[in-house]
């Protein structure tokens, strides 16, 4: 289990400016060592990799068959109640082709897409709540598009969040916090935690 920074690449980009990545770092320390999931290069927290292929096979597939939990937290645009109740965000999502990478909200032809949300504190002040959240499915930009879509951008959002909700953060403020799986080797369960620096 590795924590990656925000602005770092999962895995190797086109071009020799984007080589850098946290695969290639993690495969200084432990050759061999294979992505099983990605984040966005905005987003940080924990990625997990395996140290052979029948394990990222198995890892993969857990991924795939939603046996894998994963939380969030984000900073996002906007009040929400405080309530400790779990809303869902239930929209379903496309690809923009005209602007890619970008992704959109498509009832036609989008894909079915289900993300868990909770507030967990304001700042009355900024006008900004941070939100836990829990994917249940796994689309491109799912978290940033959904927040986005119910009006709530995600603080320093490049893509998908307005011009002044952009400014009020230097980077994204979404976090990957917590992972919990079952070990594909000798089955036992494995929960990972990684606070946010935001």
């Amino acid at each position: 289990m590795l924590c990656k920074p925000a602005g770092l690449l999962c895995v190797p980009g086109r071009g020799p400016d984007k080589q850098d990545c946290l695969s290639a770092r993690a495969q200084q320390h432990w050759p061999g060592a294979l992505i099983v999931h990605r984040l966005d290069q905005a987003t940080s927290g924990l990625v997990l990799m395996a140290r052979h292929i029948e394990a990222q096979r198995r890892l993969s597939h857990a991924f795939a068959d939603r046996q894998v939990h994963k939380r969030y937290q984000a900073v996002v645009q906007g009040l929400l109640s405080v309530d400790g109740a779990w809303n869902e965000i239930d929209l379903p999502i496309a690809a923009d082709w005209e602007r890619r990478p970008l992704r959109v909200i498509d009832h036609a032809l989008g894909k079915p897409s289900l993300t868990r949300w909770r507030a967990l504190a304001q700042d009355a002040e900024a006008q900004t709540t941070r939100i836990e959240l829990e994917p249940v499915t796994g689309r491109t930009h799912q978290l940033r598009v959904h927040l986005a879509a119910m009006g709530h951008p995600i603080l320093g959002d490049a893509l998908y969040a307005d011009a002044a909700t952009q400014a009020m953060a230097p980077r994204l403020l979404l976090h990957a916090s917590a992972l919990r799986f079952t070990h594909p080797v000798h089955g036992v369960a494995c929960a990972f935690e990684a606070p946010s620096d935001f």
